[in-house]
């Protein structure tokens, strides 16, 4: 087999380390003819979060705490099984675990700065508020 074509950059400079990936293969399911019970081209990717040291101190806390759920002993566990070949199916956990600690880490987004709400287009819409309400007064039949 051929050398990944890692390595996989979680971002900037930041990459998943290869060392500290812990590989298992087992018996997909599915399709896979003559070739489905021989081989174990499953593939589940466990990557310790709480116990590296790859990752910035600041990443690691923010992955921790939007990972929770996810994570079993601070181990967070991708697995792939779609391919019918070990080597795609290890290439697609890699990107998977890669996006998923991208995420993670990603910098919370930037409070929304609250804005008035210009005098015209509040006026604009109790103008439309009232002729809808006309409309529909206009509608009933009770003053025949």
């Amino acid at each position: 087999m051929g050398a990944m074509s890692g390595p996989y950059v979680i971002r900037g400079a930041v990459s998943l380390p290869e060392a500290e990936l812990m590989w298992r293969f087992s018996r997909s399911s599915g399709p896979g003819g003559q070739h489905v019970n021989t081989s174990d081209t499953q593939v589940e990717l466990r990557f310790d979060l709480a116990a590296t040291e790859s990752l910035p101190e600041v990443w690691k806390a923010r992955a921790l705490e939007r990972l929770a759920g996810r994570l079993a002993d601070g181990v967070v566990a991708v697995r792939a099984s779609e391919h019918r070949s070990q080597w795609r199916n290890r290439e697609t956990a890699a990107v998977r675990l890669a996006a998923l600690l991208a995420e993670a880490t990603a910098p919370p987004p930037k409070a929304r700065v609250k804005r008035r709400v210009p005098r015209g287009i509040n006026e604009r819409r109790l103008r439309e508020k009232k002729q809808r309400g006309d409309t529909k007064r206009g509608r009933s039949g009770r003053d025949w």
